[in-house]
C-alpha cells in the first residue's frame, strides 16, 4: 500500500496525515459553525442550547466527510472531499426560520435531501443544464443576498442593544484586516486559515475589551453524545418548496467542487460514478445533519483550494480530519467556546466570506461571453432575483406561501429564471 498523500488511496503516517488532516479542518471550521451561530442568534436560542447546536454541526460533518471518502454503497464521491454546513443555504434558512422555526429548516431539509439524491442518481443527462452562467449567476445572489447580514453582524448583531457602537465597529475591523493581513502576505497554511486567524485574533481583543461571557463555558461538560430531534421537525409545503429549489442549485455547487478536486488535485475529470456518488451523499449528508438538528451539509469550496495547492488527493489525509471533526463534537467545552465569539467578531470575517461567493460566481459567469443571450439571462435573474429578496414587499398581495419561497431571498428566484432562460432563450450565432 501507498504511503504518499499525493495518490488517492495513499495512506501516510499518523504524523504526517494529522496535520494535513487539521489544515482541512481549519480552513473549513469557521464556516462550518457560522450559519448555525446566525441562525441560533435570529431564532434567540439560548446560550446553552447555541453550544449544543454547535456540537451538532461539528459531528455531522465529521460523519459525512468520512462517507465521501470511504463511500458507503454508492453514498460517496471515493475522494478527499469535506463535508460542512452550507452558507448558500443560510438565506432560505433565516426565512423559513423566522416562519416556522428550527423544526420547519430541518423538515424542509430532510425533503430536500431526498430531492438531491434523485438529482444524483440521474446526473449525467442533467449536467448540460447547469453551464457556468447559471451557476455563477446563482452564486452571485448568494453572495449579494447574504451581505447585509454580514454587516448586521460586523456591527454588533441586529437585536444587540450595542448596535453599531464604536466598539463593535472596531472589533470588526481588527478581524477584518488580520484576515487581509495573512492572506495577502502569508503564505502556506497561514494564508490557507487566515479567516481562523482573524477570529482569533478578534477572539482575544474581544476578551480583552470585556465582550466575553465565560459563564457558559464553566457549566459545559466534557463529554456529550448529540441527541438527535432535540427540536423536533415540522413539514410545510412552502418551505419545502424553497428549500428544494435550493437543493438543485447545491447539487451545481457540488459538481462543481469535485470537478475541481479531480482538475486540481489529479488533473483529470471527475468520472459519472464520483459525481453522482457524492450528489448522493450530499443529499443524504443532509438529511443525516437535519436528523441531528443541523442546516444542509455540502462540499466546501475552500477545502477545494487545498487540494488544488497542495496536490495532497489522499483520502485517509481527509479522514483524518473528519475523525478531528467527530472528536470536536464529542466535546461541549469547545462548543462553549466558540459559542462565546462576538457578533462582531464574525461579522468582520463573514464580510469577507459572503463579498467572496459573489466574487466566485462572478469568476463563473465571466468563463463564457457576457454578451447577448447570456448579458441577458444574467441581468433578468440577478434585477428580479437580488431585487426581489431586497424589496420582498412587492410580493405582499401575494399567498404567505408565494412569498415564502420567491420573497424569502431572491436566491431562488434568481436560479429558477436562470435555468429557464437558459433553457428558453435561442443560443446566439457564434454558438
Amino acid at each position: 500500500m501507498s504511503k504518499s498523500p499525493f495518490e488517492l488511496n495513499g495512506v501516510p503516517p499518523l504524523k504526517q496525515a494529522f496535520p494535513l488532516g487539521l489544515q482541512h479542518v481549519l480552513a473549513m471550521f469557521v464556516g462550518n459553525i457560522t450559519p448555525i451561530i446566525i441562525i441560533a442568534g435570529i431564532l434567540q436560542i439560548p446560550a446553552d442550547e447555541k453550544i449544543f447546536l454547535i456540537q451538532c454541526a461539528m459531528f455531522a460533518s465529521g460523519i459525512v466527510t468520512l462517507v465521501q471518502a470511504y463511500p458507503i454503497g454508492p453514498v460517496g464521491a471515493k475522494l478527499p472531499v469535506v463535508m460542512g454546513t452550507s452558507f448558500g443555504f443560510l438565506p432560505t434558512c433565516i426565512a423559513i426560520g423566522k416562519q416556522y422555526g428550527l423544526a420547519g429548516i430541518l423538515g424542509a431539509s430532510i425533503v430536500g435531501g431526498l430531492v438531491e439524491i434523485v438529482l444524483g442518481s440521474f446526473l449525467r443527462p442533467l449536467r448540460k443544464l447547469f453551464p457556468p452562467v447559471v451557476t455563477g449567476t446563482v452564486l452571485l445572489s448568494i453572495g449579494l443576498s447574504l451581505l447585509p447580514v454580514g454587516v448586521q453582524y460586523f456591527a454588533g448583531g441586529v437585536k444587540a442593544p450595542d448596535f453599531g457602537s464604536p466598539s463593535n465597529l472596531i472589533l470588526g475591523f481588527i478581524v477584518l484586516v488580520t484576515i487581509l493581513i495573512f492572506k495577502s502576505f502569508a503564505k502556506g497554511a497561514l494564508s490557507v486559515s487566515s479567516i481562523l486567524i482573524g477570529i482569533i485574533v478578534g477572539y482575544v481583543a474581544a476578551f480583552f475589551m470585556g465582550k466575553l461571557n465565560l459563564a457558559n463555558f464553566a457549566s459545559a461538560g466534557y463529554f456529550s453524545f448529540p441527541m438527535p430531534l432535540k427540536y423536533g421537525i415540522s413539514f410545510h409545503w412552502d418551505a419545502i418548496a424553497a428549500m428544494a429549489l435550493m437543493y438543485v442549485v447545491t447539487t451545481v455547487e457540488t459538481v462543481g467542487d469535485i470537478s475541481g478536486i479531480t482538475m486540481g488535485g489529479a488533473n483529470r475529470e471527475a468520472t459519472d460514478k464520483e459525481l453522482s456518488g457524492g450528489v448522493i451523499a450530499d443529499g443524504a449528508g443532509s438529511i443525516f445533519a437535519a436528523l441531528f438538528n443541523c442546516l444542509p451539509n455540502t462540499s466546501f469550496s475552500q477545502n477545494v483550494g487545498i487540494v488544488a495547492m497542495t496536490k495532497v488527493m489522499s483520502r485517509y489525509v481527509v479522514a483524518v480530519g473528519a475523525v478531528i471533526l467527530i472528536v470536536s463534537g464529542l466535546v461541549p467545552k469547545l462548543g462553549a467556546v466558540l459559542a462565546m465569539i462576538p457578533n462582531s467578531v464574525l461579522g468582520g470575517a463573514m464580510v469577507i466570506v459572503f463579498s467572496m461567493i459573489a466574487v466566485s460566481g462572478m469568476t463563473l459567469i465571466t468563463k463564457q461571453s457576457m454578451a447577448g443571450r447570456n448579458a441577458v439571462i444574467v441581468a433578468v435573474a440577478l434585477g428580479l432575483g437580488f431585487g426581489l429578496g431586497s424589496v420582498p414587499e412587492a410580493l405582499v398581495s401575494f399567498p404567505e406561501g408565494v412569498r415564502m419561497i420567491f420573497g424569502g431571498s431572491g436566491i431562488v428566484v434568481s436560479g429558477t429564471i436562470a435555468l429557464l432562460l437558459n433553457v428558453i432563450l435561442p443560443k446566439d450565432e457564434h454558438e
